[in-house]
């Protein structure tokens, strides 16, 4: 597997993934009643939530003429799990099922499914090309004893059978850029004759968090949320339903396109501090992590019992080392940073090796001031704060030069007079003016840094 494809799979699987199951990872729970949100495609005879049977994802390709397109799509596959108590020679549907100190749930589960084409593009310009998807059901039983030995019930597990299609087609484009317009529709097309039926029932027949990968040897995707100036036109001109293509893997490459039905950006990435799938990419990781330790020991039983991914998750949760967690805080990465962690914070000003306030200078007047020099306080009508009036007139130390965020230079001092500068200097208690808002004294400086 290549390296953007291994990251597009990464950001892929968290897309497949996300509001499977939701804090605090209990069946009985409200949030986790009304589940699969996302690229949800529904049968076509199922219309009582208006959620659609079909996406369409439109792309733009150049240098393509004999290029090669990988399409993969991949989804959710309900698992239909009940739990059924032995009674009176038969099996009756209950909700929950103790054995042997282990609950058993009915609540449904889901299996990962794909399905992949490899088309030349010449061929998509010739013609649509149609891959049918077809994946039948399955049952299977697996008894529940009591330590005794004793069949106390079952657990069901059924796959409903499924139909899809992938339409895939290419075009020119109009213009002298020579683009071709990559367009795929996936649709489900598994019969439908329950008009009545509950949205649960529905979806055991469709295909949840639904989305393509797409890659291309011998061409190079544009950019559909930043394109360059010249492919703009023709970018706006795509239709894109249900679905988003943006590019994925290491910046710069254009080989690999995803495209989700949650919105993202280019060149998406899972952060390198989070530790597994917590199933809500949109959250933060570190809360999650505190809220799953402030489970009861009962709410816990129940999360194992409700599916074996929230299992997983408690456990690596438990497991996680003080280090690891640490990192969950948070980490800021700065763009035109290098690779790698520093150990310097954010705000200290040796994080940035541009900045140093205690060498850096200001002109004033033709005077160089840094730290060390003696100034005179003037803040003029600049302020609002009456402290100000005090300060008017009054001479101080530099202590350091300092650049803020947007460019502008600031002078922190300590008042000369101040019988507690020592104390100020030593806790980095300084007062702030800007260049303008004081006068040099003496016309001398400490060596420091023209800036």
């Amino acid at each position: 597997m290549t390296v953007p494809m291994e990251i597009a799979r990464r950001v892929a699987d968290a897309v497949l993934y996300e509001g499977y199951l939701l804090y605090p990872y209990r069946a009985s729970a409200a949030k986790n009643r009304v589940r699969w949100q996302f690229g949800v495609l529904v049968p076509p005879g199922f219309a009582a939530t208006a959620e659609p049977s079909a996406s369409v994802t439109e792309c733009l390709l150049e240098r393509a003429d004999a290029a090669v397109v990988h399409v993969c799509l991949r989804f959710l596959h309900v698992r239909a799990r009940s739990v059924e108590r032995a009674e009176d020679g038969g099996y009756r549907q209950v909700e929950e099922l103790t054995s042997g100190g282990r609950s058993h749930l009915t609540f449904d589960e889901a299996t990962e499914r794909e399905a992949k084409a490899v088309l030349p593009i010449a061929a998509l310009l010739d013609a649509a090309q149609t891959v049918e998807v077809h994946i039948p059901g399955d049952r299977s039983e697996e008894p529940i004893l009591a330590p005794t030995g004793e069949r106390q019930g079952r657990v069901v597990s059924e796959h409903l059978p499924l139909r899809a299609v992938m339409k895939v087609e290419a075009e020119r484009t109009a213009g002298p850029y020579g683009l071709i317009r990559l367009r795929v529709q996936v649709e489900n097309v598994t019969g439908w004759d329950e008009p009545d039926a509950p949205r649960e029932r529905a979806l055991r027949r469709s295909l949840i968090s639904a989305h393509l990968l797409i890659g291309v040897t011998g061409g190079a995707f544009v950019s559909l949320t930043d394109p360059p100036e010249w492919a703009r036109p023709i970018a706006e001109t795509c239709r894109n339903q249900h679905t988003w293509p943006v590019l994925v893997g290491e910046p710069g490459h254009r080989d690999v396109v995803l495209s989700s039905p949650i919105i993202l950006y280019d060149y998406p990435d899972i952060a390198p501090e989070s530790p597994g799938d917590l199933f809500d990419a949109t959250e933060i990781d570190e809360i999650l992590h505190l809220r799953t330790l402030t489970l009861t020991e009962e709410e816990t039983r129940q999360a194992r019992a409700t599916d074996p991914r929230a299992a997983q998750l408690i456990d690596m949760v438990g497991d996680m080392p003080p280090e690891m967690i640490e990192r969950l805080h948070g980490v800021i990465r700065y763009i035109d940073a290098p690779a790698g962690e520093t150990t310097t914070p954010w705000w200290d000003p040796g994080a940035d090796p541009g900045v140093s306030p205690e060498t850096d200078s200001v002109i004033i007047s033709g005077v160089t001031v840094a730290k060390g020099s003696r100034v005179r306080l003037a803040p003029g009508g600049r302020r609002a704060d009456a402290h100000d009036m005090f300060l008017t007139g009054r001479t101080a130390q530099v202590e350091a030069v300092l650049l803020d965020v947007d460019g502008v230079r600031h002078l922190a001092v300590t008042l000369e007079d101040d019988p507690g500068a020592d104390l100020h200097r030593s806790h980095g208690r300084f007062l702030y003016f800007a260049p303008d808002e004081v006068e040099p004294l003496d016309g001398s400086g400490a060596e420091g840094t023209l800036a």
